[in-house]
């Protein structure tokens, strides 16, 4: 092995140089954020259509930080987010990655499972006597 493949090292998942140039300037990892798979944005959109058919929600939003990724629901544009769905893969181990926040901070559901999460969003059926 060459000095020059000893030097490379994985980091972070990005490979980075040791080795140092006097004219190149030193390279920054590209930082990595944390966002919704395909499964999970379909899970997550099938309930949020059949809330928007009901006449509910109106808009959303999808914000992707280091850390977590949120999709936040609103009655209207204009307003706090209704509800934000969260994806915090630090929480994973314990309480589970996916949680429903609503707009006063409350956490009404929080697990492993993003399907059950989403149940919180179902309507209860009331059953009558007739």
């Amino acid at each position: 092995m060459s000095e020059a493949e000893e030097s490379l090292s994985m980091r972070g998942g990005s490979v980075q140089s040791t080795y140092s140039s006097p004219s190149a300037a030193p390279s920054k990892p590209v930082p990595v954020s944390i966002s919704f798979n395909r499964r999970e944005l379909n899970q997550i959109l099938r309930v949020y259509g059949r809330m928007v058919a009901d006449g509910e929600w109106r808009d959303y939003a999808m914000d992707f930080h280091k850390d977590k990724a949120i999709f936040s629901i609103f009655r209207r544009t204009s307003e706090m987010p209704l509800y934000r769905i969260e994806k915090d893969p630090k929480n994973a181990r314990r309480q589970g990655a996916y949680s429903v926040v609503a707009a006063g901070g409350m956490i009404l559901k929080r697990g492993h499972d993003l399907d059950k999460v989403l149940r919180v969003f179902e309507k209860k059926r009331h059953l009558s006597l007739v």
